[in-house]
């Protein structure tokens, strides 16, 4: 399934997700991802899935949950991989307007120096955009981006997009220990969000299993002092995210193919899953079957166990 969840959003509240984007493809390969190392690399946007397809399976999910009592807060594009390398992206928001639901995409911003990008991402309602660091080192050790990228063209795309962007936007940093946690790097980046002024700045530290099991998420005292310092920086409001996962995701009963959605873009803590899997009166043995059919894979991170969907099947 393309379209996933609800799930609940620490920003959008409850989001309806849309996996624009086959596994994973992406023009970074982040140390902190949370679906793995990428695996396709590109910067050439192509055409991935119909947007009929996108629309009807959308359409059919809605009607699925007009008898609970969710609320959709959002529709988002947030797939497997970086949602604007689908050259069909701006179609597909455009399509999707007519539920009357706010589209949402979270982009990694690498190729917003593309016309093309700009244009398709004026559709949307709100866009959250990634910045890890502005500093070109820093950067290519964190987010590893795709070769032929350069951060100052980078950076300066975000900024034309947001002269004329009108709807809501965001960005997010992903800090992380002793990698780009330092004061300066903070700074750096509030002095370039005082030019660009999104409406707010979201610091997060994983709380997922990343690509690279090294990686370790920053103190939560830490992450609140960094947040001051960036809003002194910055002059705009900021926002810590280091909250555990909630257990508000929607099932219907055709519950793993539901899992499995959801896990393709979003590892599930082990007593989440199982509490899903009480709720709906499976048995965990659901659970043990997909394992040992290697379609999903268990991760230990930070003492939690992890589920997700092995992306290689």
């Amino acid at each position: 399934m393309k379209v996933f969840g609800p799930v609940p959003s620490r920003r959008l509240g409850q989001s309806l997700g849309i996996n624009n984007i086959p596994p994973k493809t992406c023009s970074y390969s982040c140390i902190y991802c949370q679906i793995g190392r990428t695996n396709c690399m590109q910067i050439t946007r192509s055409s991935f899935y119909k947007p009929e397809v996108l629309l009807l399976e959308t359409k059919t999910k809605l009607a699925a949950l007009k008898n609970t009592n969710k609320k959709i807060d959002f529709i988002s594009f947030v797939p497997d991989g970086e949602p604007t390398l689908d050259k069909n992206l701006g179609t597909e928001i455009c399509l999707l307007k007519q539920f009357g639901i706010k589209i949402a995409v979270i982009t990694n911003a690498s190729l917003l120096w593309m016309d093309s990008v700009k244009s398709d991402l004026m559709h949307a309602d709100w866009v959250s955009i990634k910045i890890d660091t502005v500093d070109n080192d820093i950067w290519h050790k964190i987010d590893r981006p795709h070769g032929c990228l350069d951060i100052e063209k980078n950076l300066t795309g975000i900024k034309d997009f947001t002269k004329h962007f009108n709807g809501t936007l965001v960005t997010e940093t992903m800090l992380l220990k002793n990698k780009n946690d330092a004061q300066e790097n903070i700074k750096q980046i509030g002095a370039f969000l005082s030019q660009i002024k999104p409406a707010c700045a979201y610091l997060l530290t994983p709380t997922r299993p990343p690509a690279e099991s090294s990686i370790r998420p920053i103190e939560k005292e830490t992450l609140s002092n960094l947040c001051t310092i960036l809003n002194h920086a910055a002059g705009i409001p900021v926002h810590c995210i280091a909250a555990e996962d909630t257990n508000n995701f929607f099932t219907t009963n055709d519950i793993v193919t539901d899992l499995l959605s959801i896990m393709s873009v979003h590892p599930m803590r082990e007593d989440i899953l199982k509490n899903l899997l009480y709720e709906k009166k499976y048995s965990e043995d659901v659970l043990q079957h997909l394992i040992k059919q290697e379609i999903i894979k268990e991760i230990t991170y930070e003492n939690n166990k992890f589920y997700m969907k092995n992306l290689n099947n």
